[in-house]
């Protein structure tokens, strides 16, 4: 089929939780999985009051993020450069690769985040304070 079309809710929630290798403790769903995509990672994150994705960068990947709900603050930049940024709903943020990318609900309610990141490889997170300005 050249077009898939899902609802939210028909995209199984996953609890990272019980996944060891996979930090943050945080609820997604993964509808790069359910859409099979070969270019880009597709993401909806769901954070808890007070949960965060901490400070990392990638290597490779080019991040977009979007705030569908909740009220988060982002942590952006090269290691010694970094801004915090307020973020809610309607915004949207980029991290390049080898550019530090945190943020953290800040809310009282549940905050939604999606997350687009090209190309679609495993690139786990780095220590943005470990690269160097150059990369």
């Amino acid at each position: 089929m050249d077009y898939e079309v899902v609802h939210t809710d028909d995209v199984p929630m996953s609890d990272l939780s019980a996944v060891d290798e996979a930090p943050p403790d945080l609820r997604i769903r993964a509808l790069d999985d359910f859409f099979d995509t070969d270019a880009l990672n597709l993401k909806l994150w769901y954070f808890e009051p007070g949960e965060e994705i901490q400070y990392h960068a990638h290597a490779e990947q080019e991040e977009v993020y979007y705030v569908l709900e909740g009220e988060f603050s982002l942590k952006l930049g090269r290691s010694g450069e970094e801004t915090y940024v307020d973020a809610g709903p309607g915004t949207f943020w980029i991290a390049k690769p080898a550019v530090g990318h945190g943020h953290r609900n800040v809310g009282d309610e549940e905050g939604v985040v999606l997350a687009i990141g090209a190309p679609a490889v495993e690139d786990p997170g780095l220590d943005p304070h470990g690269l160097d300005d150059g990369d």
